[in-house]
């Protein structure tokens, strides 16, 4: 069997680390060609250490500098390259066959699309691709011939819930029922909710994730990105797109059926599975994770999200559907909004109850433009982001 050549594009972060691990297991089955970060020199000289890439990427030029200074000399093949240009170039490499895209946020676009465009198996942690890229994405990954397959939990149990034929999806599946774990919120009363803290907000109780994911599932915005993606991913109406909270995040999502048979996925919360699926898809390998112990297992609830104060609580996850029925465009002002909200949040500039303040007044700001190209796309979300910065400035005032 030849070996896979996988290009990580975010390798430092939590989903490259755990791609990393899988890699590791199976070394006669693949190969790591390159590896990408931002700013993490320390964290990347460790995996080229480890892994002995072709190629090492630093998306900013002086830790890439940095980090070419600190391989210089000791005999590895890695060549240091730096800029968003050479993340694209990694992306599209001709001796790459898989990208695990796992760059957070919309800075993943480009490379994302590079990698649809040279037709590579494009393996999707990069929710922001399908949010803000839409429809031009798509058309850039069938124009491509690129394989895409979803990494996230949700959307991989999805996928590994309906027919292998997509073409007999809209016909056969009634809706998509995505599980939400609820976050460290869930049972809070709303009214706290403005006094949260950073350190609570990054606090989940089942998964480990970055920051900037963390906080988006306490605000449930992260299923509001969840719902968009799946929107594109699987092709179904937004009506046809559901939530429901799961706290326990074994049941990682379903599909129902019109003869109302609901299908499901269900494992040990570790990312490291739906990682280990697309990697190997169709076969499957070892990933790591421990076995789901169902004499172990307590019993697995489920709440509405219009029960407990849900909306209250969570009035982010509306703006899924929103902005999904708004103009083409929409979706990428929401993420961009919420980019920025975040990284307020984060830096304490805004309070948590601020992020949705910042989201729907960037709504109500910024007309969407029908993007058709990536430069419509980035000139929209530049404009998506001064916009919220301009909110938080007010919140601040």
């Amino acid at each position: 069997m030849k070996r896979q050549r996988v290009a990580v594009l975010g390798s430092t972060g939590s989903i490259g680390a755990n791609t990393l691990d899988v890699i590791r297991r199976h070394p006669a089955r693949f190969e790591v060609f390159a590896l990408t970060a931002a700013t993490q020199v320390d964290t990347l000289l460790e995996q080229c250490a480890a892994f002995q890439p072709q190629l090492a990427v630093m998306a900013n030029e002086a830790a890439g500098r940095e980090l070419a200074r600190k391989i210089e000399g000791r005999g590895w093949p890695t060549k240091v390259l730096w800029g968003a240009r050479a993340l694209e170039d990694v992306a599209s490499h001709e001796q790459v066959d898989t990208v695990m895209a796992a760059i957070v946020g919309a800075a993943g676009l480009a490379s994302c699309l590079a990698a649809a465009r040279a037709g590579k198996r494009l393996l999707l942690a990069n929710k922001e691709a399908l949010v803000v890229g839409g429809e031009l994405f798509l058309a850039a990954v069938e124009k491509g011939g690129a394989q895409l397959l979803p990494i996230d939990s949700e959307h991989s149990a999805i996928f590994q819930s309906l027919p292998e034929d997509p073409s007999t999806w809209p016909a056969r599946v009634e809706k998509i029922i995505l599980t939400a774990s609820g976050g460290p919120f869930r049972t809070r009363d709303p009214k706290s909710l403005r006094d949260v803290t950073p350190e609570e907000a990054v606090a989940h109780p089942n998964w480990v994730m970055g920051r900037k994911i963390s906080v988006d599932s306490a605000t449930m915005m992260n299923k509001a990105l969840e719902v968009i993606e799946a929107r594109y991913l699987f092709g179904l109406a937004p009506e046809r797109l559901e939530v429901v909270i799961h706290p326990q995040s074994v049941i990682h999502s379903m599909v129902q059926y019109h003869d109302k048979s609901v299908v499901a996925q269900l494992g040990t919360p570790d990312m490291r599975v739906p990682i280990a699926y697309g990697l190997a898809w169709p076969d499957r390998v070892e990933s790591g994770a421990q076995a789901l112990d169902f004499h172990k297992l307590a019993d697995m609830t489920f709440e509405a999200m219009d029960s407990r104060g849900h909306p209250e609580r969570f009035p982010g996850l509306a703006l899924a559907w929103q902005a999904l029925r708004a103009p083409a465009g929409t979706t990428a002002v929401l993420n961009a909004a919420n980019e920025v909200a975040v990284e307020a949040f984060l830096a304490r500039r805004i309070r948590f109850d601020g992020i949705h303040a910042v989201n729907l007044a960037t709504l109500s700001a910024v007309a969407a433009s029908n993007p058709a190209t990536l430069d419509d796309l980035l000139d929209l979300d530049a404009r998506a982001r001064a916009a919220a910065t301009a909110q938080v400035a007010r919140l601040q005032a």
